[in-house]
């Protein structure tokens, strides 16, 4: 019995590149069937989880998501048991970024596409989904991948003691030894201690150069913990992992890209 044709999901915001990529795919590989070609981060990451292509295009920067943002909620999501599409990031980065792109799971091709490069891009990818195994595999990959990709602190600013607050007409001073985690908002960061919650106008990426890495981490894509309060990491019902916190009652999910932080020692 043949197998069934591979499928692929393109993304891209400029309507010129993306024609042109399904243009050189198709004269580069005739049998793969473009089941979806969107337009910004939001779209890819709900039209991948309903069509499960085989292959992924992701432009690293797009409107709502950006193309890593977009593979870390995939990977977030993915239905376990199912292979996990392979990636390809189409990037106008400069030789110093794509280094970590040459040691990732993932391909990329560089914008404008030539079709020699993407040749070997499609080359590598009809080899992986030849092999099953290794395509079953590619979720964790690609886990790897995002931790190596993910924005480190550049470590420059001084180190946080104090995160002053606006409450109504007064500012809260609030030690930084007395938060247990940041939650990022649409424009702010909530910053949650046992007793209190204050929202600050800091991007959470802003807000982790000023952080001791030793003592705050990230589990979440939103979510920077303090791991003095974590008293138990604990997997639910689905298998994920959920940490609980001394003095709150709620518990803080992990992502699979930040798993790897509590696996026993």
């Amino acid at each position: 019995m043949n197998n069934p044709a591979p499928r692929a999901l393109i993304a891209e915001d400029e309507p010129v590149l993306a024609q042109a990529l399904t243009q050189a795919l198709a004269r580069l590989w005739p049998a793969l069937q473009i089941v979806a070609s969107v337009t910004n981060g939001v779209a890819a990451v709900e039209q991948t989880l309903a069509l499960q292509p085989d292959v992924l295009f992701l432009d690293i920067r797009m409107p709502g998501r950006t193309g890593l943002e977009a593979a870390e909620l995939l990977a977030e999501d993915w239905p376990d048991g199912k292979p996990f599409p392979l990636v390809v990031f189409v990037t106008a980065y400069d030789d110093y970024a794509l280094q970590a792109f040459e040691q990732s799971a993932a391909d990329y091709v560089l914008k404008p596409v030539s079709d020699a490069r993407l040749a070997r891009t499609v080359a590598r990818l009809q080899a992986r989904l030849a092999q099953p195994a290794a395509h079953g595999d590619t979720l964790e990959q690609v886990l790897g991948q995002l931790r190596a990709l993910a924005p480190a602190p550049a470590g420059t600013a001084p180190r946080l003691t104090v995160i002053r607050a606006a409450v109504g007409n007064q500012i809260r001073l609030i030690r930084i030894s007395d938060v247990l985690y940041f939650e990022a908002t649409d424009k702010y960061v909530n910053v949650v201690t046992a007793d209190s919650e204050s929202l600050i106008r800091m991007s959470l990426r802003e807000l982790l150069d000023q952080l001791d890495p030793a003592q705050f981490w990230q589990v979440h894509r939103g979510t920077v913990v303090s791991i003095d309060h974590v008293s138990a990491a604990v997997r639910d019902e689905n298998g994920r992992l959920r940490l609980t916190l001394r003095g709150r009652s709620e518990t803080l999910p992990v992502s699979r890209v930040f798993a790897h932080l509590f696996k026993q020692m």
